[in-house]
């Protein structure tokens, strides 16, 4: 039986953080056996807030290090198609199709867009950014993907590629499944400055890639219950970032109980719980770390990974469009107007034959 299909991917703006492993990494290294698995560099998606030259020209060594982090991770090539998206020209034709059909005040509606606007510092909004969401469900159909494994922000684009989908498939026939969405078992790791998502513009990630003492520095940095000046004061716990943190990379479920209960009574200090943080987070990347530096040391494998993953999707890129455009009937209008340019063409050369002299 054919296995149902998964699409993901991330915009080459770098290396990736923790907030990218919980939101989806995870969850795309997790079920890579269970599912065809296509993961794209989305560097199309880079010229909505960044068209400008210089980060175009940057796409190419950011892609190289987004996937030497994803096969850190965990991520086998073998068993899945990691691909550059501006080399798949379909994804441009479904595109188009996708945007008659879907309108202008629904995209406005997605509050994703004017937070992407607002961290770009853009002042008015971009056509391109506007219609970031459908290039993301052309992304999504163009595999035919069943499922998408994404971070929470990214759950309302989802359900758009889901209502396209639905729409295509009652205009032209079923071509789409309709895919269902994952959200990672931390929906959104909050940064370490406390005030929203982990994202490398605001300055608040912790780096899959980075080094110990990097780490160690950034934990001490963090931000933690504002209202406990000292040490023998009782903090809170809910809500403080150090402690979301330990909930979540550190296996230690004993020390991270005990070192709750004595913040809440005021019997730790800050000190101690971002260094034993900064430890298990350092052990959580360890292993990371050494596969990464494995990967490193083969020259040019992470370009063959792109490029054979790159080739593997436009042959199926080429077999979704085909299917799309019959739907459609606009392989018909082409055959219909090559046809009738052939046969006018030959009976041209007929009648001009006929008329030549002996």
């Amino acid at each position: 039986m054919e296995r149902k299909r998964i699409l993901t991917g991330d915009r080459p703006t770098g290396r990736l953080h923790l907030g990218h492993y919980v939101g989806s990494l995870a969850n795309r290294v997790r079920l890579q056996d269970e599912y065809e698995c296509y993961f794209l560099v989305a560097d199309l998606h880079m010229l909505t807030t960044r068209p400008e030259k210089q980060h175009i020209e940057a796409i190419t060594e950011n892609a190289r290090q987004m996937v030497y982090d994803a096969l850190a991770c965990g991520i086998d090539p073998q068993k899945s198609v990691i691909y550059l998206q501006s080399a798949v020209h379909e994804t441009y034709e479904l595109n188009l199709f996708l945007e008659m059909l879907v309108s202008v005040p629904r995209l406005q509606r997605l509050p994703s867009l004017k937070d992407m606007a607002r961290d770009a510092q853009l002042n008015e909004m971009p056509f391109g950014l506007l219609g970031y969401p459908v290039l993301q469900s052309a992304d999504i159909l163009l595999p035919r993907a069943h499922l998408v494994p994404v971070g929470k922000d990214n759950e309302a684009h989802v359900e758009l590629t889901r209502e396209l989908a639905r729409r295509f498939n009652h205009l032209y026939g079923e071509v789409f499944p309709v895919p269902d969405v994952m959200v990672g078992d931390v929906p959104t790791l909050v940064g370490t400055d406390g005030k929203g998502k982990m994202s490398k513009s605001v300055g608040n990630a912790i780096l899959l890639s980075d080094d110990e003492r990097a780490v160690e520095k950034k934990v001490a940095g963090m931000y933690t219950d504002p209202k406990r000046v000292r040490a023998d004061i009782p903090g809170t716990v809910e809500g403080n970032p150090v402690f979301m943190y330990h909930d979540v990379f550190n296996a230690n479920v004993e020390e991270v109980d005990d070192l709750k209960e004595r913040y809440r009574a005021g019997r730790v200090g800050d000190v101690e719980v971002k260094q034993k943080l900064a430890a298990s987070l350092n052990a959580f990347l360890d292993p990371i770390r050494e596969r990464r530096a494995a990967y490193e040391a083969r020259t040019g494998f992470v370009d063959e990974v792109l490029y054979d993953g790159t080739v593997r999707m436009r042959e199926q890129a080429r077999d979704t469009l085909l299917a799309a455009r019959k739907a459609m009937g606009l392989t018909g209008v082409w055959n219909k107007v090559s046809r009738k340019a052939e046969d006018a063409r030959k009976k041209r050369v007929k009648a001009e034959g006929a008329g030549s002299p002996a």
